[in-house]
């Protein structure tokens, strides 16, 4: 689970109210109708025997995933259980576990969020409730979908169920609670809601507020941590994308969208105990460190990020322009170096290791690592430059690109498409659906070759769909991951937080729906390891199979248009 990020592990950009976004997310499963009992807890759920599946698989499967919720390893068991579903799809056992973890995952995050928990000490009761209600409205008004308010509620008591078992939540506000206590109270309160039919965002809030006094009455949990949580899994409930936003989340969104922030300027990626260094911005504090991608931070001002949760490792990396911290790295080598690094405002570039990789044929390249307000000048600044330095054929890398900007992507496919449609929204309310357009002023005509992998998504996938069905360039490697959706980010008045919903599903120039398809490459490369991003950066053609496959159709493609 990697995202860009400065001083935290957030979500990649959103936007806010007029900007519309598209975004990668976890896929969160709500339990269907069927249930009649609590959510099955680990040792619950067992493997029914089945002649026509592999069952030692299938079994190897759960315990592996049993064994990283055992180390409360959630990120880890999710990407395990989807692994494990695309072996065993339309497996209900696996459904409810991917379900499960990722409820522990979100509640440790949030748990870990200073600004989240300083809503749960500063919203009363009432507060908290006027915030729910105003959640409730904006999915009422935008979300693609009518919602179904029992459903809605019932995954908040999930949440609930969930958090009542969880470390984090549990250590907070049930730290001398008998476990026997807690599991007759949740148990009981999951049985009543779920047979509870909610018609209104009314009859939603009383029957939340119950539940809150409920459990502050016999548990003595706060009302507003309860009320949060019925929050938070009425967002998720709706679909894949749509989530509930921090404060710090929030201002992240803004940051990411703009393409600046103040920080040290690096990719982290989430271990048990470190940050992983995935990319590092250059000219940054961290590359004037000689930070370098592979190294781990293992302490930020004094604290080990294994005795600290790593949201919180990493919100410590945040501070104001100018200030320092000091942090703890360990390179490769395994040599340990304190380092005091003096954050400082970065820009953050869209468009990467624009070059000319051949320069006898004119081949060209650059990587395109987000959508953002910057891109369509990053994009001209790189298309200027390598024009200049005698560009006859662009390869444009987006693997492991997750999207961004809507508009960003429309701009970008309107430098190569010369007409006609370049993608197509459509939702609940008539005021989502668009029609976007390409215009001949300004098209670049150089011949394109797009790269894509099984992590290109959204904003990404509308760009090689645009390129793919205009017949515009030719898309090579693995099918994309298949996000059809766009979000919009919508503050809220009742708190400095706000809401990720989405708001419509885009459709190719052709018509084709993008959600859980993706974008299939006219030149597909088989059987090909996972590059990291330093590897993909290394631009090394013998190791790099879509590179290759790249530049051997950009090199037929010169021999063809050279005279006899």
């Amino acid at each position: 689970m990697r995202s860009r990020i400065h001083a935290r592990l957030v979500s990649l950009p959103c936007a806010i109210s007029a900007f519309t976004i598209l975004l990668l997310s976890l896929q969160v499963t709500a339990y269907g109708q069927a249930d009649t009992t609590a959510p099955p807890s680990s040792s619950q759920i067992r493997i029914p025997p089945e002649a026509t599946l592999d069952e030692a698989a299938l079994n190897k499967a759960v315990v592996d995933g049993e064994n990283l919720e055992r180390q409360s390893l959630w990120a880890d068991a999710i990407i395990h259980y989807e692994e494990s579903l695309r072996s065993f799809p339309n497996r209900r056992e696996i459904d409810d576990r991917i379900t499960r973890a990722k409820i522990h995952f979100d509640i440790e995050r949030r748990y870990g969020d200073s600004s989240f928990l300083s809503s749960i000490k500063t919203i009363n009761e009432a507060k908290a409730l006027e915030l729910y209600r105003e959640v409730l409205l904006k999915i009422q008004t935008h979300h693609v979908d009518n919602p179904n308010w029992s459903s809605l509620v019932q995954r908040g008591m999930s949440n609930l169920y969930y958090a009542m078992e969880d470390r984090a939540f549990l250590s907070r506000h049930l730290p001398q609670t008998p476990t026997t206590r807690i599991h007759d109270f949740r148990n009981r309160v999951y049985r009543t809601v779920k047979f509870r039919d909610i018609g209104s965002i009314h009859q939603a809030s009383e029957q939340v507020q119950f539940i809150a006094n409920l459990a502050e009455r016999e548990l003595k949990v706060s009302t507003t941590a309860t009320i949060l949580e019925f929050t938070c899994g009425a967002m998720a409930s709706l679909d894949p994308y749509s989530s509930f936003l921090s404060s710090r989340q929030l201002d992240d969104v803004f940051s990411q969208i703009e393409g600046n922030f103040v920080g040290l300027g690096i990719e982290l990626k989430a271990e048990s105990k470190a940050l992983l260094i995935v990319n590092v911005i250059s000219d940054s504090p961290a590359s004037k460190g000689n930070i370098v991608p592979g190294d781990r931070i293992i302490g930020v001002d004094g604290k080990t990020v294994g005795d600290i949760s790593t949201d919180e490792a990493a919100d410590m990396l945040k501070g104001l322009e100018g200030s320092t911290v000091i942090v703890t790295i360990q390179k490769t080598d395994e040599q340990i170096h304190n380092l005091t690094l003096e954050r400082q405002r970065v820009d953050v570039p869209s468009v990467e290791d624009a070059k000319i990789l051949d320069k006898e044929r004119g081949i060209a390249y650059f990587r395109m690592t987000s959508f953002q307000k910057t891109t369509n000048r990053d994009v001209d600044n790189a298309l200027w430059s390598l024009y200049r330095e005698g560009m006859k054929v662009l390869i444009i890398d987006l693997r492991g690109n997750p999207g961004g900007l809507l508009t960003a992507s429309v701009e970008m496919a309107d430098k190569f498409v010369t007409e006609g449609s370049i993608v197509s929204t459509r939702g609940r309310s008539a005021r989502e659906d668009f029609d976007y357009k390409a215009h001949t002023v300004g098209t670049w005509r150089v011949p394109l070759i797009v790269l894509i992998d099984s992590d290109t998504a959204s904003a990404s996938e509308i760009f090689a769909a645009a390129v793919r069905d205009h017949k515009r360039g030719r898309i090579v490697g693995q099918r994309s991951y298949g996000k059809g959706s766009v979000q919009g980010i919508f503050p809220l008045t009742s708190s400095k937080a706000g809401v990720r919903l989405t708001t419509a599903k885009f459709y190719s120039p052709n018509g084709q729906a993008i959600s859980k398809q993706g974008v299939t490459p006219d030149v597909v490369v088989h059987n090909v390891a996972k590059l990291t991003y330093a590897e993909i950066k290394m631009l090394d053609e013998q190791k790099d199979a879509s590179l290759r496959a790249g530049l051997q159709i950009a090199r037929q493609h010169i021999s063809r248009a050279q005279p006899e």
